[in-house]
């Protein structure tokens, strides 16, 4: 169908629905696919504007129609969700997409590459085994506590539970008990194997790029937040402002505001979590490091004097996640202000 310019593709496991208009906004075009028949459908199809939501294995369909020659561009979904129109299916839903990817101010996501992809997911898997090892090491504290067995708070302390564990002798532990516990220890310590893989993957791919040697001068920014800032945002040219991205992050402050009066409150927490986390993480370091040596940032001097030192963490934070798309955006290294 040549006289299609834009489609508005809902995508899922194995049906897709398609919603086509031609250039006077007629539609044109109601579909339903299998997977099997996509690409064979978008071969034959002459290049036109496709709009897809930014959900599940969206990038994978964006580079794989893009080879096609079309012009693909995914939207976030809290974006599409006002062109809803009643109920919500497969079939208002690719209408909704098509209507969404044709407004002028419209907001899109990068398209992820399979390399950037790849170095999120090693991020991911790095976060799930680190929640079973806290599941795990709670799991032991719990089950040895039942015998009277505390230990303090820490690596440390859990070393003396599993000591006590793997001795056959000491009957404070009964036998049954101690069987149940060893595997758990087994799987710890399996669990802590693929946690330092996974850092050394991460850690190999920050040093790999140039981008993410430059992120890594920034205090607070280590090779595992340099990795994530690098696979996380695909494009930083998309972002105006660095205040752009510490809005997609999360870390500026809810807008309540009405009637010419601004009402500020705590940060929005949307967009990316776990950039945000890293971020926080890594600020708390910096801060915890200036209270106990001294900062040399007047900046950071004078908001710990105002603030609480969480409040803070916050606003080093939001400092840089700016900073980090001034050098991403600008191909400069970080400079250390000059002290007061």
């Amino acid at each position: 169908m040549s006289n299609v310019v834009t489609i508005g593709l809902d995508i899922a496991k194995s049906v897709f629905q398609l919603h086509g208009i031609d250039a006077s906004g007629t539609v044109v075009l109601r579909r339903k696919l299998p997977r099997s028949r996509m690409l064979a459908f978008f071969e034959k199809q002459a290049p036109c504007l496709v709009g897809l939501e930014a959900c599940g294995s969206s990038h994978y369909w964006g580079r794989e129609l893009s080879r096609l020659g079309h012009d693909v561009r995914l939207i976030p979904p809290r974006y599409v969700k006002p062109y809803v129109k009643r109920q919500k299916n497969d079939a208002a839903d690719a209408e909704a997409i098509c209507e969404a990817v044709t407004r002028p101010n419209m907001r899109f996501v990068p398209i992820k590459s399979p390399e950037q992809q790849s170095i999120m997911i090693a991020h991911r898997t790095r976060a799930i085994l680190t929640r079973q090892r806290t599941q795990l090491s709670n799991a032991i504290r719990g089950h040895t506590a039942e015998f009277g067995l505390v230990a303090p708070v820490g690596r440390n302390g859990l070393e003396m539970l599993i000591a006590i564990i793997a001795d056959a002798a000491d009957k404070r532990v009964p036998v049954d008990a101690r069987t149940a516990l060893q595997m758990l220890i087994a799987q710890l310590r399996l669990v802590n194997e693929q946690i330092l893989e996974s850092d050394r993957q991460i850690i190999a791919s920050a040093r790999s790029t140039e981008v993410g040697r430059r992120l890594m001068g920034i205090p607070g920014v280590g090779p595992l937040l340099a990795s994530a800032l690098v696979a996380a945002v695909a494009d930083p040219q998309s972002f105006r402002s660095g205040r752009n991205l510490a809005a997609w992050i999360g870390l500026v402050p809810r807008q309540n505001s009405s009637g010419g009066k601004e009402r500020l409150g705590g940060i929005t927490k949307q967009g990316d979590r776990y950039l945000r986390q890293l971020l926080v993480v890594g600020a708390v370091a910096v801060i915890r490091y200036a209270q106990r040596h001294g900062a040399r940032r007047p900046w950071l001097v004078q908001l710990l004097a105002r603030r609480t030192p969480k409040v803070a963490a916050v606003a080093l934070a939001n400092k840089n996640a700016r900073i980090a798309w001034a050098i991403m955006t600008s191909g400069e290294c970080y400079r250390e202000p000059a002290a007061a």
